[in-house]
């Protein structure tokens, strides 16, 4: 099929996270710098608190056709879905069912199914009756949601760590580009799991304490969980997919290159993707993870990209690192920042922490309260994961 050069378009958006449910709430929470919905509980870790960003508005479960995908990650799904459902059903009259796609992000799918349905059989010696692993096979989310909305296009399920949901954009973008879709339905969800929580644990990369990016008393991570879906299409919307860049440094299993060169070449191949100057970025939506070795390198990259400066946050302390989640979570972010209807006064997310800087990090310009976007309406967004896997996605107003 022959391959398209037309625009892109972020034509819908749905999700849930810690900030609430649904775009009008999250985006209340995103622009006041709300951490309210970060936690200390018990339970998640033998003997310790864990600070996490949970959803905890209810959410549902499947219907009893689907009762074999009935996972926290699958019920996360369908809530971002309910926003987005009317234009879905658009789409279909449009371009029917075989021409519509699903490519999800995930890292660890429902894997809290499989962690009580595994402490079940330890006490009885046999499974609940309800669970099937489905439920937490990882490539089961794009497959579980196309079959619930009827669809028969590609049903994609992307896992790449902490870049996941970011790929998945990629990835429909060139389903589009190639001529196989001309819509998909495209993002990522990941769910609280004691396996996430006790792994990261285990790497001293949390933090008890409210995460604190780009601090010198910074400590770790807060993990979120939530999900994100957009539909990308190629009719002109509100906000375009312009640019998008990828790279993969392999330098080490879980720490990334002090260096920065792959995060900074992710930046500049996304601008170059889409036209684009640093200058002319109005905002950038940092990784952030207020791990050590990662603000390092970030910062290092940023100042290389731009070294005049660019308006910068980290958005997990309002959130936690919703891992799979978070590439998607925070390009929605750039897309409501984007959105006069969303963001009326042209605010931009403010940058949560001690204010205390580190010496050893190149100074940013970290976004304070009431700072506004102004002319430059074009926003970049970085993702990077385990493994050197590095993403950066830059979207504006047409």
């Amino acid at each position: 099929m022959p391959m398209t050069t037309a625009p892109f378009y972020l034509s819908a958006l749905g999700l849930v996270n810690a900030l609430g449910r649904g775009k009008t709430s999250v985006t209340e929470g995103l622009f006041r710098g709300d951490t309210s919905g970060l936690l200390l509980e018990s339970g998640w870790i033998p003997g310790k608190d864990a600070r996490v960003g949970r959803v905890l508005s209810e959410l549902a479960p499947l219907p009893s056709a689907f009762g074999i995908d009935d996972s926290r990650n699958a019920r996360l799904l369908l809530a971002a879905l309910e926003e987005i459902r009317d234009e879905i059903e658009a789409e279909l009259v449009k371009h029917g069912p075989t021409r519509i796609g699903v490519v999800l992000g995930t890292s660890t799918s429902g894997m809290d199914s499989g962690e009580k349905a595994m402490a079940h059989h330890m006490e009885h010696q046999a499974f609940p009756d309800a669970y099937h692993y489905f439920q937490q096979e990882i490539g089961r989310p794009a497959p579980f949601l196309a079959d619930y909305l009827g669809l028969r296009g590609p049903a994609i399920t992307v896992s790449t760590a902490c870049t996941s949901s970011g790929r998945a954009i990629a990835t429909a973008r060139n389903l589009i580009r190639l001529g196989i879709c001309d819509a998909v339905i495209t993002g990522g969800a990941d769910s609280l799991c004691k396996l996430t929580l006790n792994g990261f644990k285990a790497l001293e990369a949390t933090s008890t304490n409210l995460t604190n990016p780009m601090s010198r008393n910074r400590e770790g991570i807060n993990i979120g969980e939530g999900a994100v879906l957009f539909i990308l299409r190629r009719e002109e919307a509100e906000v375009a997919l312009l640019g998008i860049g990828e790279t993969s440094d392999a330098h080490h299993i879980s720490a990334p290159d002090p260096t920065g060169l792959g995060a900074e070449n992710a930046m500049r191949m996304a601008l170059a993707d889409a036209g684009l100057s640093p200058e002319q970025i109005g905002y950038l939506n940092m990784h952030a993870t207020a791990t050590p070795k990662n603000d390092e390198m970030e910062s290092r990259a940023i100042a290389g990209v731009f070294p005049h400066g660019v308006r910068c946050s980290g958005t997990k302390p309002l959130t936690g690192h919703t891992l799979g989640a978070a590439a998607a979570t925070e390009l929605a972010f750039c897309w409501l920042t984007l959105q006069p209807r969303w963001n009326p006064g042209d605010l931009l997310p403010p940058h949560r922490w001690d204010g205390e800087a580190d010496p050893e990090l190149p100074m940013l310009s970290l976004v304070i309260d009431g700072q506004t976007l102004g002319q430059a309406h074009l926003c970049l967004s970085n993702a990077f994961a385990f493994g050197g896997n590095n993403l950066s996605l830059v979207v504006g107003r047409p």
